[in-house]
């Protein structure tokens, strides 16, 4: 089955050729004629993508006049550059990045018609289909070119390629065998794909804005948070078939957004963190589930969280605590606040133990710093400085070394090694000088590690995590995250939830 998924990249007022004087009439005239039977009607998306401020607000801007301009290789996008003047283009990058005069809508009819069954699990074996390790498969985001690979982790081959949504986000999320990967993408759709077969078994868009997805511990529910329209999503997790959509409301009666959900195993639970309302919900997933949220307050807005590794407390991001809040779910209560300075990015932490006792540490978006905080204590332990603000910390229950990078920085080229005992950084790696190096995953035993770098002429880099020798490179087009099935369904010390 094609896909024609454009990579429609917004571009801001700051582009040089945009001035006070573009005719907005005449571009969203041009939208009609000429981009309106792929992205639909009021830019909500079709063959290709939604092309709202929501979808694409995280999009580099210059590239969206290139796109409009030149095409897209491999693709249907066609080049307008012969088409419009520079002007009109200029106008028509400009009209994309506005909101819409009425805010679409998209409801449980909508959600059911787009739903789609692209082969019959029941007619497939269920067993393997390939000689590799199946809890040692990475599946890894190529956002350069909008593509999924799955990878063998134990000989570094690609096993399978295949076309996905527009800007896959949140981080794949498996079922409880391995067997089955959930996808979702920034403009709302969700798939469902079958690593033992290397299918594609089903898609269904959730939302026009999807934030991430989560799947339950038993297999049987896939929950999307969604930014537009601010709600929750239940699917059944064997055809991403609808049961019911939550509106995310609040006690006070206050619409919001989901900011982050999350599956919480050994409470057989979802958790979801609401970005407008000071609300944390957590959804029972079992055994005859009513999806009645239960209400716990919280002192602020929550952006992300990440959970105590017996998943009883949740290390939340807050603003007005500048640094994080402290969430025991159990009590339903506020237990404290971390004072850290920046924007720490809680959401990407990890822990491990350290003397015999939990320890978190965070990256820090805006400052150049690791934060390390004693889960007995909640204190900060330690701020490690960095070449830069970071975005991404992992490591494995078998390393010596949490792996950071400095994203945001000038020197983001650069992957700090931090020794977990010391809390000390014991070794800087360029491992390709200019080019943006983040996001590591361990193989399931640790032995080795799969680091990207981020560019159209990226790699995947396999490093052997113990002597820090380069295994091998893996040329790809920009990859974004790998996940690891093994260390993701054990939910494994050292990697993201």
């Amino acid at each position: 089955m094609k896909r024609w998924w454009l990579p429609l990249l917004w571009i801001g007022a700051a582009h040089g050729a945009v001035t006070r004087d573009v005719d907005l009439q005449l571009a969203e005239r041009d939208y009609q004629q000429h981009c309106q039977q792929c992205h639909g009607v009021n830019r909500i998306g079709g063959t290709g993508p939604a092309l709202l401020p929501q979808s694409l607000s995280r999009i580099k801007p210059a590239e969206v006049r290139q796109v409009i301009e030149n095409g897209r290789p491999a693709s249907q996008m066609a080049a307008f550059g012969t088409v419009l003047e520079p002007a009109r283009i200029d106008a028509l990058a400009l009209y994309l990045q506005r909101p819409l005069a009425v805010e679409p809508t998209w409801n449980e009819d909508d959600i059911r018609q787009s739903h789609r069954l692209l082969a019959d699990v029941a007619r497939l074996p269920d067993t393997p289909q390939h000689k590799a390790d199946p809890l040692n498969l990475f599946v890894v985001v190529e956002a350069g070119d909008h593509h999924i690979d799955v990878v063998d982790g134990d000989r570094f081959e690609v096993l399978a390629r295949f076309a996905s949504h527009f800007a896959v986000h949140g981080g794949p999320k498996f079922s409880p065998d391995g067997r089955f990967v959930y996808l979702a993408s920034r403009d709302g759709w969700i798939s469902l794909y079958d690593l033992h077969n290397l299918k594609l078994i089903a898609e269904v868009r959730a939302g026009l804005n999807t934030r991430n997805l989560a799947v339950s511990k038993d297999g049987r529910w896939v929950l999307v948070g969604n930014y537009l329209p601010g709600n929750l999503t239940v699917l059944d997790a064997r055809d991403l078939s609808l049961v019911k959509t939550l509106p995310t409301v609040g006690r006070d009666g206050q619409a919001s957004r989901v900011s982050a959900v999350y599956t919480a195993p050994p409470r057989n639970s979802f958790i979801v963190a609401l970005k407008d309302v000071k609300e944390v919900w957590e959804l029972s997933t079992g055994p005859s589930p009513d999806f009645v949220p239960r209400r716990i307050e919280t002192e602020d807005d929550l952006d992300d969280f990440s959970f105590s590794p017996d998943y009883r407390q949740l290390l939340a991001t807050s603003r007005k605590a500048q640094g994080g809040q402290v969430i025991d779910l159990d009590s339903g209560r506020v237990v404290t606040d971390i004072a850290l300075p920046g924007m720490p990015h809680l959401g990407s932490g990890t822990y491990w133990k350290r003397d015999g006792h939990w320890v978190f540490a965070t990256p820090n978006i805006s400052k150049g710093l690791i934060s390390v905080i004693d889960f007995n204590t909640w204190k900060v332990i330690k701020q490690i400085p960095t070449l830069g603000p970071g975005f991404f910390l992992r490591s494995h229950v078998n390393s010596r070394y949490a792996w950071t990078d400095v994203f945001f920085g000038p020197d983001n080229d650069a992957i700090h090694l931090i020794d977990k005992q010391t809390l000390e950084i014991a070794h800087t790696l360029r491992p390709m000088p200019g080019k943006t190096a983040a996001h590591v995953e361990f193989t399931r035993d640790g032995r080795y590690l799969l680091l990207s770098i981020w560019a159209t002429d990226g790699a995947l880099i396999v490093y052997d995590s113990n002597t820090l020798q380069e295994i091998k490179r893996l040329p790809m087009n920009k990859p974004s995250g790998k996940y690891n099935v093994g260390n993701k369904i054990e939910f494994a010390e050292g990697t993201s939830h």
